[in-house]
Formats: structure tokens, sequence, C-alpha cells
């Protein structure tokens, strides 16, 4: 194995670059080598590099074209001569006969990447349109100073735009991923992490409240965007990521990387608290149990690994009022409506556990709703409550009763007006007669006396 075989092998293992890729950038060098030093114009340049012998060959490769009219070729030669070139180009045209589109669409003649049909017969009798002619140009013995400085500049950019392409690619993979990282350093309200071949961005609004990002610390981070940057690929992390509790789940417990125990939904305020419905088809296994783990073991692993946050585990039931009230938990519910159309369900639960149902500042019955797809309704509910059908019997009969004592009122005021109207009048006494009467009464009260 020669020195140069060793070389490459070397950079590959430190760069974890692609053997083949950083051969291409070597090639690539040595064309733009032997361009400085040897070139003329209009060659298109390539070179094949034994890496074993350290001994290259060169070719200058043109595509066969049609034959272009006579007018067409002395118009380009004369805009050739016009076009000024550039400091440092005198000895290279090429930038001129880049295909471009022409006025009319057309696509104009390239004569360092294309030949015509006429010239390339008198190379290679038999040669067609479409076809490639590699013409073999003559290896030199040596490199000037400035060839080789212009092979070091290529190299070392076209292996650094090698390697981002690499870790790009990489990581585009892993979007929407979770994977494990050290956190490098903080500047400000951003946290870098390194992920072993890229540094990731953990902005401030992607970060847990409250949690605290040491130097060196290992963490989870859930690959949220890969974009491609001057410097390379921008991974842009999260961890308020609901993935990242579900890969905690799958990796803590062994029923769930089994296939076993299924997460059904997930519903998390990070930092806070989580909701994890899960099921299971199989009838030996406790779905919640296996979660939980022998005294809260496995519960506590993933509580760590999340930086305390609580987590529930609920059981998922096809039955949606089963289900929501296992999602209320550990509020206990005494009755439920459900509104299918709309998927709302009222759900009644006794005054003393509203508080608990509702959760701080809304947070138990908010999780529930996000978990189970449903809006929910609390309210409260004494026990004393009746069905639905007996409540509008009584309230037939109660209005049936006011209507018969309204009848019953009108009637017996009809029946006094009539008797008054009915009843005779007194008849009036003569005064004088009023007179005797009371002469009368005088004479008594004497008589007495």
């Amino acid at each position: 194995m020669s020195e140069i075989t060793n070389a490459i092998k070397q950079i590959c293992e430190e760069k974890k670059l692609d053997f083949d890729a950083v051969l291409g950038t070597i090639e690539l060098a040595l064309a733009a080598a032997y361009r400085k030093d040897f070139g003329q114009k209009n060659q298109n340049i390539k070179v094949k590099f034994n890496p074993e012998t350290g001994h290259s060959k060169i070719y200058d490769v043109k595509l066969v074209v049609e034959d272009l009219p006579e007018e067409e070729l002395a118009a380009l030669e004369a805009e050739m001569e016009e076009k000024p070139l550039p400091k440092n180009m005198e000895r290279e045209r090429e930038s001129f006969y880049d295909p471009t589109e022409g006025e009319e669409g057309k696509k104009r003649f390239n004569p360092k990447t294309e030949i015509q049909l006429k010239d390339a017969l008198l190379i290679k009798p038999d040669a067609q349109i479409g076809e490639e002619i590699i013409m073999e140009l003559e290896e030199p013995a040596d490199y000037g100073r400035m060839a080789a400085q212009t092979a070091k500049q290529v190299i070392i950019q076209k292996l650094r735009e090698v390697e981002r392409d690499m870790v790009f690619n990489e990581f585009k993979d892993k979007e929407h991923e979770v994977v494990t990282g050290i956190v490098q350093r903080q500047e400000g309200r951003l946290v870098f992490v390194d992920l072993g071949k890229a540094i990731g961005i953990l902005p401030m609004e992607e970060q847990v409240p409250g949690e605290n990002y040491a130097i060196n610390a290992r963490l989870k981070v859930y690959v949220k965007e890969v974009r491609a940057g001057q410097k390379g690929a921008e991974v842009v992390l999260s961890r308020r990521s609901e993935e990242i509790l579900k890969k905690v789940f799958y990796l803590e417990i062994p029923e769930i990387s089994n296939g076993l125990v299924k997460i059904e939904s997930v519903a998390r305020e990070a930092g806070s608290r989580s909701k994890v419905a899960i099921s299971t088809d199989s009838d030996n296994i406790d779905p919640v149990g296996s979660c939980v783990g022998q005294r809260g073991s496995r519960i506590q692993t993933i509580i760590s690994e999340l930086g305390g946050e609580k987590v529930d585990i609920i059981e998922y039931d096809e039955d949606p009022v089963k289900y929501i009230s296992n999602a209320l938990s550990p509020a206990k519910i005494m009755g439920m409506d459900l509104d299918v159309n709309d998927r709302r369900a009222t759900v009644k639960v006794s005054p003393d556990k509203l508080s608990l149902a509702i959760g701080k500042s809304g947070q138990n019955v908010r999780l529930a709703a996000k978990l189970t797809g449903w809006k929910i309704d609390i309210i409260p509910f004494d026990g004393t409550e009746t069905p639905k059908e007996e409540v509008k019997e009584e309230e037939a009969k109660e209005e049936k009763s006011k209507k018969e004592k309204a009848v019953k009122a009108e009637k017996v005021v009809k029946e006094k007006k009539e008797k008054k109207e009915v009843k005779p009048k007194k008849e009036a006494k003569p005064k004088a007669a009023k007179k005797e009467v009371k002469e009368k009464k005088t004479t008594t009260k004497k008589t007495k006396k």
C-alpha cells in the first residue's frame, strides 16, 4: 500500500469521509493544477488518479454535437475577441463559452465541453452525435509551485464541501428523530449541543422551562429541522417535543420496545406534566404495571430522564366514557354525557373533587382533552339530580296542577260575583220611626234605673 493511499485513508478516518469522495477531490485538484501550468484554451480536463502508483492519466473530454453554420461560428469568435477578461484570466476563455440560453431559447455552442461532428470525425471516423470523445494528454513530469498551491486550495475546499454534504445528508435522514448529545456551551439564550459530526442549536423556545443545561451533561434531544447553512448543516433541536417522551418509554420499557405494549397517544406540557395512553392485546400483561415497574422503578427512571417532569400512565379503552374517565385520573367521575357529533363530553364530579379534576390552572382537564381528542366540560354534581325522564314528568305534573288551580280560582271568583248581584238590598227606615225607636230605648234605660 502506497503512502498516498495511507494518507487518503487517514483523512477518511479523521473526517469520516468516503474513500471515493476524497479520491475524486484529488483528481479535481490535479485537473486544476494541469490547467494552471499546461492547459490550453477550450480544454475540458479530466484526471484519473491511481493512488497505488501515484501516477495519473489526463484526458480532454468533449461531447459530439451537430455542425453549426459558418455564420454562427464567426459571430461566436467575434464575440469572444470583444469580451473583456478578468485579471489573471488571459490564458482562459472558458467562461465565455458557458452554455446559456440564446435570444431564441437555443442552447449556445460551448467549445470547452463540445465538439462539432465534422471535427470529431477527424479524431474518430465512426463518431456520432451524443458520443463522448476522449483524447488522452501527456502527463507532466512535475508541476510548478503555483500549480501545487492551486491543487492544495482545491483539495481543502472540496474536502470541506464533501464533509458538509455528508453531515447534512446524515442528519437530514435523522430529521424528526431523537438523538443523544452533550451540552457544549451556552451563548445567551442559545444552547449548543455536540452531536458528534455536527453542533446542534437548542433555541430558547424549544427549551424546557426551568431545566438546567450543565456543560458536558448528556441529554436526549429531538431533531426538529436540518437546513443547509453557509458554514454547513444547521441542526435545530428541541426538548419540548412529545417524541422525546415516546423515545424514553421505548428505551426504558422492554414491553414497549418488543411491541407487547403500545403507546396510543401522548399529551405533554414540557417541564410540568405529561399523560401517556397505553394499550396491549395480551391478556397476560398489565400495561400500566409494566410501565410503572417494581416499586415504581421504571417510571422513576423516566421522570429523572425528563428532569423531574410528572408522568401519568393512562390505560387506553375503545369506550370513550372509560377512556375519558381514565384520562381524568386521579379524579373520579360520577357521570358523563357525550355529544358524539361535536365530540364533546360533559363530565360530572362531586363538588369536593372539582378542583382535582380540573387541575392546577386547568392542566389536568387540558391534558385529558388533548390525550383523548374530546372536548371536556366538568360540572359539579351532588348526587340528588334525577333522570331527565323523571324531571320531564315532574314538570308536566306541576304545570297541570297550576292550570287546575287557576281554573278553580277563576270559577270561585265568578260564583262570588254572581251571588253579589243576586243579594236583595235592605229597605231604608223612615226618620220618624228611627226617632221613635231611639225614644223607646231612652225610656227603658230610665225605668231600669
